[in-house]
């Protein structure tokens, strides 16, 4: 039996609510990771492997396991370089071998990556590769170009893309199930509420397809819909942009917003859409999954890299975004180059996977994943975190007791974070409140 380690945020069997996701951040800032970290426990999940998962603080020791993989989405950027720190230091202190899955560079669609990481990054591949049995996988040409560039070989650095797109290994099914959209077609919304162009569109498209929903990502998000606070600064950027990061937002306001806390469920809600777009590279991976066509909104490098590695239908999102239109984006887009291709890219994947000594549920004998999925089917994981209006009055008292536990958390702490905890806090409790005395009154 081969043990494993695999780096991730949440074990994808762990249940959790949405308080304890909150104040743990059980989805690393962003709950797209638990798409690609399910991804990989599935796909490892072998009948002669024993698979166990961790955030990987800095003094943890990997000692007892005889493999550690580290599945990264974009982590070679200035907002990660201390978490970096962090995986060098256990990696060079450590000498089980270690594979790294779907690394990516971050830089604007000029394509200059930030050099400030260079000498961060450069120390971290090589003490990747000093106990690695094979090269560092990487998103797709940038990110290999970038590592290039600082001085590593072309065989020392491989393009397998990320390890989201191969859950099903070489199948990938996505198919129009209508010829067009219309009106109330059903359409899954994923926005990045930084991105300037989201604003307009964040409102257009909602006004002109009364079914479509947001899918909130960002664990800002979460605490919006959990306390009615977007934690930002009154003059940060976010705020100018016209997103759904206030209640007064469409969005908000008619109750169109959800946010799931597992890749299971957010993957099987998607099946009953129609189409997918927006600037979340794993949004619209979760739409793929789950046969769901679905367009990346690009907006930078490392979005762009990877939906040209996979062929996942794009296009910038700066042409012309007053212009767009969810149906329009429908009907002319085709997904047929990526499925056909799929397999291909599952071959390159595959054998990078052997490299490194590592069998997948698709190998001969295997299970295909089946018994991971029935562990899943049995689980009992939580529906969607949405707004109060759309909450019947169990879940708001549910709501109320996870922030008393949130507000009593919270003053344990000290500092400007505890204090911003413990007002968004007082916040949420007056809005649950509210709801209850109107639920109670209807």
């Amino acid at each position: 039996m081969t043990t494993i380690l695999i780096r991730a945020h949440k074990d994808p069997f762990r249940v959790a609510t949405a308080g304890q996701t909150l104040r743990r951040n059980l989805i690393g800032g962003n709950v797209g990771n638990l798409v690609f970290s399910q991804s990989v426990c599935r796909l490892l999940s072998t009948s002669d492997a024993q698979i166990r998962t961790a955030a990987l603080p800095r003094k943890q020791d990997p000692a007892p396991y005889e493999r550690l993989v580290l599945p990264l989405a974009n982590a070679f950027r200035p907002g990660f370089g201390q978490t970096i720190d962090r995986l060098t230091e256990l990696l060079e202190r450590t000498s089980v071998p270690t594979t790294v899955l779907g690394v990516g560079a971050q830089a604007g669609l000029n394509g200059k990556p930030d050099r400030r990481l260079d000498r961060t990054v450069r120390r971290f591949v090589t003490a990747a590769l000093r106990i690695g049995t094979g090269p560092i996988g990487v998103r797709g040409e940038f990110t290999r170009d970038y590592l290039v560039g600082l001085g590593f070989a072309d065989d020392e650095v491989a393009i397998i893309g990320c390890p989201s797109m191969f859950m099903w290994g070489p199948d990938l099914q996505v198919t129009k199930r209508v010829r067009e959209l219309d009106r109330y077609s059903p359409i899954a919304l994923n926005i990045s509420p930084y991105v300037p162009q989201v604003g307009a569109i964040s409102r257009d498209q909602p006004a002109r397809y009364p079914n479509m929903i947001y899918f909130g990502q960002n664990l800002q998000t979460l605490g919006l819909l959990i306390t009615g606070h977007y934690p930002a600064d009154p003059d940060a950027k976010v705020r100018s942009v016209g997103g759904p990061v206030d209640l007064d937002h469409p969005l908000l306001e008619q109750d169109r917003t959800r946010f799931f806390l597992d890749a299971t469920t957010w993957i099987e809600h998607l099946k009953s859409y129609e189409f997918s777009f927006g600037t979340r590279i794993h949004g619209n991976i979760a739409a793929l999954l789950a046969g769901v066509p679905a367009l990346v909104l690009v907006h930078d490098a490392r979005t762009r890299e990877l939906a040209e590695y996979h062929q996942i239908p794009h296009r910038l999102i700066s042409d012309r975004p007053e212009e767009l239109d969810a149906a329009e984006l429908y009907a002319a887009t085709d997904w047929d180059p990526m499925t056909k291709s799929h397999p291909d890219r599952w071959a390159v994947f595959d054998e990078f996977l052997s490299q490194h000594g590592l069998r997948t549920v698709f190998a001969a004998g295997e299970d295909r994943g089946a018994d991971f999925d029935r562990r899943l089917a049995a689980t009992d994981f939580p529906g969607p975190v949405r707004t109060l209006k759309g909450l019947p009055l169990h879940e708001l008292y549910a709501m109320r007791d996870e922030l008393n536990r949130l507000r009593t958390e919270s003053r344990r702490r000290s500092g400007p974070v505890a204090d911003r905890l413990v007002a968004a806090g007082r916040t949420g409790l007056r809005r649950v409140r509210r709801g209850v005395d109107r639920v109670r009154n209807r």
